[in-house]
């Protein structure tokens, strides 16, 4: 009897051991069982050359520098937006056609990234401009936050074009970026074909304001970039300039001893100001009444940043050498593309709008 009670006796630690192990199981399997399962990705190469791991499935997005709103609207991806800059709150036209980037949240106004607002955002991506990502203090945000970020960042045609392409892959809307790169080239082998044939003593000599009225071109920038591919000799390309806060200026004294034929600003009340201001009264292009504003629509076309470029090239083109671009229907072009890039049915009083560049962006 003894020894059948020490065999149950020496059974009792091998039970408590299980029922410890048991206990332990069932207290782990909890946590897991809650867990989000891992997130697939893809790994897609940014415009500063970072392999960011984007997610397979985007249900929101967070556009922090204004092109990369634009684009990702262009890229049929705009009501995903929850997050924008300042400026897009601004753009009438991209309203008009997505009104769901009005309700998005300002993460950053100036100065440092608000991460209460981002959180609340709630991004699967966010796409910010090489200004923030050279702010580690600012990244990290974003890195503690696990959202991946990517980096939007262009100065010429074929890093515009290289940034579209990527932002197509990240956004898995391939064939909707394709599609826009074919117009862009299009647009740029239609007016090459001709510009090839205007002889060199009747290019003309431009000056191109950037929102102010000494604000300008510096060689290495997009408008740089597709000036001379529209056959002009941008003056400003031909002497140092002031290079400050990310900007390049002229001198009042520079643009005088330039003396272009033509003034092109992209900015309202830009060309009424170099009309009517006494110190550049002596240039050609204001004694012959050729100082013209650029469109506005999504964006100022021919902008450091702008989306439509390859219109601002067309209207250009059209603008300089009107004998040579008559078959240029920029009405025709500018419909044509607002409906093909942006499913968007643009009515003629907003066209007239567009082209005379009135009234297409709502006051700061």
């Amino acid at each position: 009897m003894r020894q059948t009670w020490l065999k149950k006796r020496s059974l009792i630690p091998l039970f408590l051991l299980l029922l410890s192990s048991l206990s332990l199981t069932a207290c782990s399997t909890g946590p897991t069982a809650t867990q989000e399962p891992a997130v697939a990705t893809s790994l897609v190469t940014d415009t500063i050359g970072r392999q960011v791991a984007v997610p397979d499935e985007i249900n929101s997005i967070g556009t922090l520098f204004a092109v990369a709103g634009h684009i990702t609207t262009m890229l049929g991806e705009g009501e995903k937006i929850t997050a924008i800059s300042n400026g897009l709150r601004r753009d009438k036209l991209l309203l008009e056609i997505c009104p769901s980037i009005g309700e998005s949240v300002i993460p950053k106004v100036s100065g440092s990234i608000n991460v209460e607002e981002v959180l609340n955002a709630d991004p699967d991506l966010i796409f910010i401009d090489n200004e923030i990502a050279t702010f580690e203090k600012e990244t990290s945000k974003f890195d503690k936050l696990h959202i991946p970020y990517f980096v939007v960042d262009f100065n010429t045609i074929d890093e515009q074009l290289y940034l579209v392409q990527q932002m197509g892959i990240a956004l898995h809307q391939e064939e909707e970026a394709q599609g826009y790169i074919d117009f862009y080239k299009d647009c740029i082998e239609r007016v090459e074909t001709v510009v090839a044939t205007i002889p060199m003593d009747q290019r003309v000599r431009i000056y191109h304001s950037v929102n102010e009225a000494t604000r300008t071109d510096a060689p290495g920038t997009l408008p740089a970039d597709w000036l001379k591919l529209v056959g002009a000799i941008n003056v400003s390309l031909e002497d140092p300039l002031e290079f400050t806060d990310n900007k390049y200026f002229a001198s009042l004294e520079q643009i005088m001893m330039w003396n272009p034929d033509v003034i092109l600003v992209n900015e309202e009340g830009v060309d009424d100001y170099i009309r009517t201001k006494d110190q550049w009264q002596t240039l050609d292009a204001v004694i012959n009444d050729r100082v013209y504003r650029m469109p506005l629509g999504i964006s100022r076309w021919g902008h450091p940043t702008s989306i439509e470029t390859p219109l601002a090239i067309l209207w250009t083109a059209k603008t300089l050498y009107p004998d040579y671009f008559a078959d240029i229907d920029l009405k025709v072009e500018t419909r044509y593309f607002y409906k093909e890039f942006f499913e968007y049915d643009i009515s003629e009083e907003f066209l007239d709008l567009i082209l005379a560049s009135k009234n297409s962006r709502y006051e700061k």
